[in-house]
């Protein structure tokens, strides 16, 4: 992991879109800690029980409460806010909530990315923008490797095509504005990452989230695909890539594009691996059962390397341990 450096961040302003959201937590809160000066941009309030509200984040910065589908409202909030940089994550991230409504997400993922770079290329004083998208914004043709920065874009379901609508939103602001717009224009790179492990996530169809719902309600979790590899790291990972490559994109416009985080490739656990040592560390009985679903090669999430087992024992352990 990448140690962010607090000379660079201390004092700058920044603007994070999607800050209630799980990572988009934990980013502003070690920005704060960096004594940055963040606005956090978010629609409505957190859920009580959401790592938002567990650390009180709303104590210690400023927050807008707005639609990133709403052009006016984000660049209401670029423009009283003034940051140097954003980093947006605000996003529809659930893949079976994008197939029952695949219009919001369209309109969360791919708009709300439109808006956030338009609002930045209007206004004064924005230095990088880091668009946060998905590892599944690739056309996953089931080729059996890790994907590379230069793969096509795609996606079988909605949610990871609106990804890599995303990342052709983002490569257009590039080509057309941001690239050629001269020194004084924003820089813009799109960060692609994984599934990533941590305190405070709550979120829907989330492997420790779901082990955790079902032993506290005595029920087996469910698993669809215990085969599938995914690049597993803990959450702070790729939060330090992001904040790094903003770093990159300030000082540099050659950082510009698409970068990848993710662990190198090696022996990441199955997610039927992986949930049987969750169960292990959990106080009690878990029962992990498959639940049978008929899936196509594409979507059996063969297409990523294998990360080094004890680093993702110590992930697991460290998200689901009791203070």
């Amino acid at each position: 992991m990448t140690q962010p450096e607090r000379a660079f961040w201390a004092g700058r302003r920044v603007l994070v879109t999607g800050h209630s959201g799980f990572k988009g937590a934990w980013l502003s809160l070690w920005l704060e800690h960096l004594g940055a000066r963040v606005t956090g941009l978010s629609a409505g309030a957190p859920a009580a029980a959401s790592m938002h509200a567990m650390v009180r984040l709303a104590e210690g910065i400023e927050e807008v409460h707005a639609d990133v589908r709403s052009f006016e409202a984000v660049g209401e909030a670029v423009a009283s806010s003034r940051p140097e940089v954003v980093l947006h994550l605000a996003a529809q991230p659930f893949v079976r909530r994008s197939l029952r409504d695949p219009r919001t997400t369209y309109e969360v993922n791919v708009m709300g990315t439109v808006n956030v770079l338009e609002a930045a290329r209007r206004a004064e004083g924005v230095r990088a923008v880091v668009a946060v998208t998905s590892d599944k914004a690739y056309d996953n043709r089931g080729a059996g490797r890790a994907f590379v920065e230069g793969d096509p874009m795609g996606g079988a379901d909605p949610y990871s095509s609106s990804k890599g609508c995303a990342e052709l939103v983002v490569d257009a602001y590039l080509r057309s504005y941001f690239g050629p717009g001269g020194p004084d224009a924003p820089r813009v790179g799109a960060a692609r990452a994984g599934n990533v492990i941590g305190g405070g996530d709550r979120g829907e169809d989330r492997l420790v989230p779901d082990l955790v719902r079902a032993a506290q309600a005595g029920a087996p979790l469910r698993i669809r695909n215990p085969d599938a590899v995914r690049p597993w790291q803990h959450v702070l990972e790729p939060l330090s890539g992001y904040l790094a490559l903003a770093r990159a994109l300030v000082d540099d416009p050659a950082a510009q594009g698409g970068w990848n985080f993710g662990p190198p490739a090696g022996t990441a656990p199955t997610v039927g691996e992986l949930a049987a040592r969750l169960a292990a560390l959990w106080p009690g009985e878990v029962e992990v059962v498959q639940h049978v679903v008929l899936l196509r090669d594409d979507e059996r999430g063969g297409g990523h390397g294998r990360e080094d087992g004890a680093v993702v024992h110590r992930t697991v352990r460290r998200a689901v341990q009791r203070p």
